[in-house]
């Protein structure tokens, strides 16, 4: 199945979270159902990285949204593992600094796009300005209502200079998402991921619920769609994001460049001391090796 037509949030249509089931797992019975097909992904990931670090035509960002515990980390961690880790960097949006407020809500943004063969994942991202900003009313509506275009137009600048990007929200119930905050206070691996503001966000649900139906609506754009993968099952979330991931970067058609040097005479030389019995790599061990 492919799931950038089924999870894709329509550009110029209205968004409604209740039609998109946070349990659906595409037919797969389990994580291990899924694990063959996930680990095709990940090799394919592993191959088009290199193509497009050596390539350099490229870049890509990676923007990752959702409600606490969402598993933003969970896909940092299993997905982008494929990846060799010289050509990706993530970002992790927190509040804005006393310096970044001193500024336009893109300025603290724009300096963490990729370059041309390296790939960036946001975790949390610019969205957090239409977003958390909207809920907890730290603008006026004034401000925050035209950052919707603002980040288009922004979006479309980076596009229109070689920047593929990717937009996930991972989206689960708060069913799900109650779980997940019991599971952290069990696991000493993970309680110190747990904060004061985890349980009183759950009061703000329906108003968070809003605000992604209106990012979704006004940002998926052709450019840069917006993709809502169902999160209930991690192991569901980690193969949506590997295949749409894989296919992006494979319609790319990227090749790795022609030699800049003569592979000829480079191969004739590596034959003349490779048959020299005095070049330095014919020496005789010496003693005790």
């Amino acid at each position: 199945m492919d799931y950038r037509k089924k999870l894709i949030a329509e550009p110029n249509a209205r968004i409604k979270l209740k039609d998109f089931d946070p349990a659906w797992h595409g037919g797969h019975e389990n994580k291990k159902d899924a694990a063959r097909e996930m680990a095709r992904h990940l090799e394919r990931i592993t191959t088009v990285q290199r193509l497009l670090y050596g390539e350099k035509r490229h870049a890509v960002l990676i923007v990752l949204q959702g409600i606490d515990a969402a598993g933003k980390d969970g896909v940092c961690w299993h997905v982008m593992q494929a990846m060799n880790p010289q050509g990706v960097s993530v970002i992790g949006f927190k509040q804005p600094t006393t310096t970044e407020k001193e500024h336009d809500f893109l300025w603290r943004v724009h300096p963490h796009v990729p370059g041309f063969g390296r790939i960036a994942v946001f975790n949390r991202s610019h969205y957090e300005d239409v977003l958390v900003v909207r809920v907890h009313d730290l603008a006026p509506k004034a401000v925050w209502s035209k950052r919707y275009d603002q980040i288009n137009d922004f979006e479309r600048l980076l596009v229109d200079n070689g920047v593929v990007i990717l937009k996930f929200f991972l989206w689960i119930s708060p069913e799900e998402q109650l779980k997940r905050f019991a599971e952290r206070l069990d696991d000493p691996m993970r309680q110190w991921k747990i904060s004061d503001s985890d349980y009183a966000e759950r009061a703000k649900w329906d108003e968070y619920v809003d605000a992604y139906e209106a990012m979704l609506e006004k940002c998926s754009t052709s450019h840069a769609p917006w993709y809502v993968i169902p999160s209930n099952h991690k192991w569901f979330r980690n193969l949506a994001v590997s295949q749409i991931l894989a296919e992006t970067l494979e319609n790319l058609h990227m090749k790795l460049p022609e030699p800049t040097v003569d592979l000829a005479k480079i191969r004739a030389d590596y034959h003349a001391a490779s048959a020299d019995p005095a070049a330095p790599d014919k020496a005789p061990p010496p003693k005790g090796a």
